[in-house]
């Protein structure tokens, strides 16, 4: 047997998930109760107290030979039994002439004994026989029980027999049938999950403080539009653009130069004052919402189970209501009985009566009308759930009672919840809805993001870089903070991974502020704050991953001096560029650009007439096409550096006004059109290292005002005379090529001061290199050389000398002569240093600190 309080818990579910029960599950869930007690009631009643009694019908033969004292009246004899229940009966038995008779009232026992027991007195007897009436028949007690067994299982329908338990078994099945989908693995979890966020999002701080905040803000907006109407409600909101985003953040949109207009900033008391742990259980249930959302709404398996379930009960209520109401007529008080026991009882028919019967038939009655009862509610579940499409929910409604106009609406398993969710209570969406919102999250982020960054933690975080420019870095953080702009002596700024970075007004304090760095961060800007960086702003950093990402303001600051793109600017597979127009950068003196290109961007053409400086640095893209060099004809620092070029562009030798040229990287490997080089008249600097060039062409003598030559990283094997008749060569750079030999010509180059061959065969250093009296810096390492001559020390102006990785044996005592040399510029071997004289050494370490001390 199992307890009431058993099977009820089939119908048990979590409390918290009856925010998903409308009053319709409800209520069903209370008439399977009711239907429930029906059946145990009668399952009861039947198990305990059900039973037939049965008499034989008498033939006309047997009646013919009833005794004359009894022919008026019939011989009324019954036994009163159960139905296989074991309760002992009540029987008392009487003799009439050699057949027992048994009547009631007299117990058991004293019946069966009567046959032996001596009788009573005759005149008990007698006045007994003179009491009883009826109609006397030839059963015995055990034929009586016998026959009332067989004729309950014969005579009663099945039904009756049968009932409480069909009722059980239905009302057990509606009840699976109503939690199905609080149960089923694939949908349980996501019920479970999106119950746990609505509970944590309902009573969430943040939900009631902002929406007090939009309440406050719809009250100030109010009493700005509308005089006279003190009598309206405080959080009344009259205005005919509610759910147009904040007043707080007009933006540049993405896809244009459309500024928003500016608004009054309504400052809301305490209302906006979160602790920081609410504030990050805040952020916490931002996301999970965010991930809820986008595991849920990609399916709608809990919307089918509900629709599935609810046809399966509506075909449950008409399947039970067509078969049962056959029945209401079957249930009988009395039934005629022919068990064909003739030859054990001597009868062949009974008349039998069922003490159930009226209180089944009232419970069938019962159950009949519960049932009716359940299958209209069905019926009305199925007409809401088809009436409206369930898989598409609207915040319509939020988004106008609220600031928060940028709410989406949800489809699938999400919006079904929530329209679930709307039976119970719509207070549930509307806070929910908070979470949903960007523009919610973002301000959730700016209260957190300013009460974690002060003022006073943002001083300590600024530094002084190379340039001694006051300058702060701010790294992943989730907006910029409002203290920021309240230093007003910063120099520079750099923000870096901060995607939601927003410049309000506020930056026009900062009159300082010349550089700013935005490192995969595409910030909008309020228009007054525009307006202050197109005048004031004079570098800019921008490193992005797709060339999208560039804000679009960045193409107007008319003032900007310096451009520096890191990132692709290539889209579609390299087929266009997608760099917006340069045409309002009208100052614009140098552009870096450090990308994927393949050809020259056109683009850089409207800025050609002011450009003085173009650097484009490719990842190893080979850079094809280079025609629209020949428009940057005021250019004078050009680098095309990794661009795997294999000659020198001829674009380039069109650039009358070219000084430096940086072919740094590439795949260069004979340089014969250097000759073409005579042209360009202000050419100072060439740098070809890190290449692959062999030999270096003697028409570079052509080249009459080149002051720094760099051919480093090659795979040059001798340096031709021609290089020494560059006269105002200052700076020779041939490290780390394959050079076995410095011509005696170097000392033509009387103007030569750095001088750099390491990491090269050299063995021998020829005399004529000291002639070169202005050299500065001198650096010899990682050759073999054996011995440094001791006319080294007619180079007075030496500051730097390396020779480090050779194979001397000692240093030449003259080093102490070269007086501007000092151990910090001598690079060589500890041992080698040791061996010197004392009084060299002495020189060579005199306090360094004095040229420090000159220069404060």
């Amino acid at each position: 047997m199992f307890t009431l309080a058993e099977v009820a818990s089939l119908n048990d579910i979590q409390p918290t998930y009856r925010i998903l029960k409308p009053w319709w599950d409800v209520f069903m869930d209370y008439l399977a109760v009711v239907m429930l007690m029906v059946a145990i009631f009668a399952g009861t009643m039947q198990l305990t107290k059900d039973q037939v009694v049965c008499l034989p019908v008498l033939q006309s033969t047997v009646n013919s030979k009833a005794q004359p004292g009894t022919s008026g009246k019939a011989d009324f004899t019954t036994v009163e039994t159960t139905t296989g229940q074991g309760e002992e009966a009540s029987m008392r038995t009487v003799s009439f002439g050699s057949a027992p008779t048994v009547t009631p009232d007299v117990p058991l026992s004293r019946a069966t004994s009567s046959q032996y027991q001596p009788t009573e007195s005759g005149q008990e007897l007698k006045k007994e026989q003179k009491d009883s009436s009826g109609r006397k028949t030839n059963l015995d007690f055990q034929q009586y029980v016998f026959i009332n067994q067989m004729c309950y299982h014969l005579a009663l329908p099945w039904y009756s027999k049968y009932f409480p338990y069909l009722v059980l078994i239905h009302t057990i099945i509606l009840i699976v049938s109503s939690n199905f989908w609080f149960k089923y693995p694939k949908t349980c979890s996501k019920i479970e999950h999106f119950v746990s966020i609505l509970g944590k999002c309902f009573e969430s701080p943040w939900t009631t403080k902002a929406l007090s905040e939009t309440a406050c803000e719809d009250s100030e907006e109010n009493k700005q539009r509308l005089t006279g109407a003190q009598s309206l409600p405080k959080y009344v909101s009259t205005s005919s653009d509610e759910g147009s985003p904040s007043a707080s953040t007009p933006m540049i949109t993405k896809s244009g130069f459309k500024f928003s207009a500016d608004k009054p900033m309504i400052e809301v008391p305490s209302v906006t004052i979160l602790d920081k742990k609410d504030g990050e259980q805040a952020k916490a249930l931002f996301e999970k919402v965010r991930k809820f959302r986008a595991h849920v709404e990609d399916s709608d398996l809990i919307y089918k189970l509900y629709v599935g379930q609810t046809v399966i009960k509506t075909v449950k209520f008409i399947f039970i209501l067509c078969y049962t109401a056959n029945f209401v007529n079957t249930i009988s008080f009395e039934h005629i009985c022919n068990p064909k026991v003739e030859h054990l009882i001597g009868y062949t028919q009974f008349e039998c009566t069922h003490n159930m019967a009226y209180m089944l038939k009232k419970l069938l009655i019962s159950y009949i009308s519960l049932i009716c009862v359940y299958g209209f509610i069905c019926l009305y579940t199925l007409f809401w759930l088809f009436r409206i499409p369930l898989k598409e929910y609207s915040f319509e409604k939020v988004r106008e009672e609220s600031s928060f106009s940028d709410i989406p609406d949800v489809k699938n398993d999400f919006a079904f919840l929530l329209h679930m969710v709307d039976q119970y209570d719509q207070l549930y969406s509307k806070r929910f809805g908070v979470f949903l919102s960007e523009v919610s999250e973002n301000k959730l982020r700016e209260i957190s993001l300013n009460h974690e960054w002060t003022f006073e933690k943002l001083r300590q975080h600024v530094s002084r870089n190379a340039q001694d420019k006051q300058e702060l870095h701010l790294f992943m953080l989730s907006g910029v903070p409002d203290a920021v702009f309240d230093l007003t002596d910063l120099d520079v700024l750099k923000l870096e991974l901060i995607p939601e970075a927003k410049i309000p007004a506020k930056i026009s304090q900062m009159t300082n502020l010349q550089e700013l760095h935005l490192c995969h961060c595409p910030a909008k800007v309020e228009q007054t704050a525009f307006s202050f960086l197109r005048d004031h702003l004079r570098c800019l950093h921008v490193k992005f991953t797709d060339v999208a990402e560039i804000p679009a303001w960045v193409y107007l600051l008319k003032n900007l001096r310096e451009l520096y793109l890191i990132g692709n600017l290539n889209s579609e597979n390299n087929k266009m560029i997608g760099l917006e127009s340069l045409r309002e950068l009208r100052h614009l003196k140098i552009l870096h650009v450090k990308s994927n290109l393949t050809k020259i961007p056109p683009n850089i053409t409207d800025v050609a007439p002011h450009l003085t400086k173009l650097v484009i640095h490719n990842d190893g893209t080979k850079l094809v096409v280079l025609n629209s060099l020949k428009k940057m004809t005021n250019v004078a620092e050009l680098e095309l550096q990794n661009c795997e070029l294999e000659r020198i562009p001829h674009a380039i030798f069109s650039l009358s006004n070219l000084q430096e040229l940086d072919l740094k990287s590439n795949s260069i490997r004979t340089i014969e059109e250097i000759i073409s080089f005579q042209h360009l008249k202000r050419l100072t600097c060439l740098k070809l290292w890190h290449n692959k060039i062999v030999n270096i062409p003697s028409s570079i003598t052509h080249i009459k005002n080149l002051e720094s030559l760099y051919l480093s990283n090659n795979k040059l094997e001798s340096l031709p005379a021609a290089v020494f008749s560059l006269q105002k060569l200052r700076c020779l750079d041939v490290s780390y090529n394959s050079i076995a030999l410095i011509p005696v010509e170097i000392g033509l180059l009387q103007n030569l001061q750095h001088f750099h061959i390491t990491g090269n065969k050299v063995d021998i250093l020829p005399k004529q290199l000291f002639k070169c009296v202005k050299l500065r810096t001198l650096s010899l390492g990682q050759n073999c050389i054996t011995s440094i001559p001791d006319k080294v020390s007619q180079l007075l102006q030496l500051t730097h000398l390396e020779l480090k990785g050779n194979c001397l044996d000692r240093l030449p005592a003259t080093l102490g002569q070269c007086q501007l040399l000092r151990k910090s510029g001598l690079v060589v071997e500890d041992h080698l240093f040791d061996a010197l004289p004392s009084e060299v050494k002495e020189v060579l370490n005199q306090d360094t600190s004095i040229p420090f001390a000159n220069g404060i």
